[in-house]
């Protein structure tokens, strides 16, 4: 199954594994409305076929898995501080109520909204290149839904310092494994390999058993994960600064960015 949208989904119907991969490399794999449409609708029709037993989701291309949303997509805002569409919120497989086991393979940057995938992903396989960062302070957004995903991932302190360094600093692959947020790390073009020979042995064991541990994984976390991403439409509405202003930050910024 393809798409011409930016998503292409294969699956192989003998090992029961599928791979759904952002397949927008000169955009650097970011999402626009037809792609984050896509992969809704692809997490929920994984729910109704059998034959997928684990998914693997990954980005074209040696430069990104994902850098969030495209920023040339306007996205109409409802008025008043009450509510906001976030078009990201529901590309995940969680969002879309699918317990069957999703594994990341990361090559290059990651960062923004590509924490919507990697947050709801069971673990994540990175290449040696790969490198983590949230954008968000650096240009006057409130990393809200990202900060709260990774926080279930990561040691507090390590999120608080990539959320708040914004653009300022990436995080490595090798200090991202150091802090549990990366589980293997693989050569750099080989993390999708290594991806795959995780998703079939666990797509060879009982389907039942292997999706019932995924939705016990996530009950241990569920309540505080509901409770804060909860908060997080409020604190956007209120602490982003108006899109002409962020507009101009994204204008005036370079690169210089600092790995530790």
């Amino acid at each position: 199954m393809s798409s011409a949208s930016g998503l292409r989904v294969e699956t192989d119907k003998e090992t029961g594994v599928a791979v759904v991969t952002l397949d927008r490399p000169a955009k650097y794999n970011a999402i626009d409305l037809d792609t984050a449409a896509e992969l809704t609708a692809t997490w929920r029709q994984f729910r109704f076929d059998d034959s997928v037993r684990a998914i693997v989701v990954t980005g074209a291309g040696d430069k990104a898995f994902c850098t969030g949303i495209d920023r040339s997509v306007d996205v109409p805002q409802p008025s008043g501080p009450y509510s906001i569409d976030d078009p990201l919120i529901a590309i995940g497989p969680k969002a879309n109520d699918l317990w069957k086991p999703v594994i990341a393979a990361v090559n290059g940057m990651a960062c923004g909204g590509a924490f919507y995938l990697l947050g709801e992903a069971e673990f994540i396989v990175a290449a040696e290149h790969a490198e983590f960062f949230d954008p968000h302070t650096t240009y006057g957004m409130v990393s809200a839904y990202e900060a709260i995903y990774m926080a279930q991932r990561m040691p507090f302190g390590e999120v608080a310092r990539m959320s708040l360094m914004g653009t300022a600093e990436r995080i490595s692959a090798r200090r991202a494994y150091e802090t549990g947020l990366v589980s293997e790390l693989a050569d750099s073009g080989q993390e999708l390999e290594a991806a795959l020979a995780c998703a079939r042995t666990i797509a060879g064991y009982p389907a039942e058993a292997v999706q019932g541990t995924v939705r016990a994984l996530w009950a241990t976390k569920e309540a505080a994960r509901a409770q804060a991403l909860a908060h997080a439409p409020h604190l956007i509405t209120l602490g982003n600064l108006p899109p002409e202003q962020q507009a101009g930050l994204f204008g005036g910024r370079g690169g210089g960015y600092r790995v530790r």
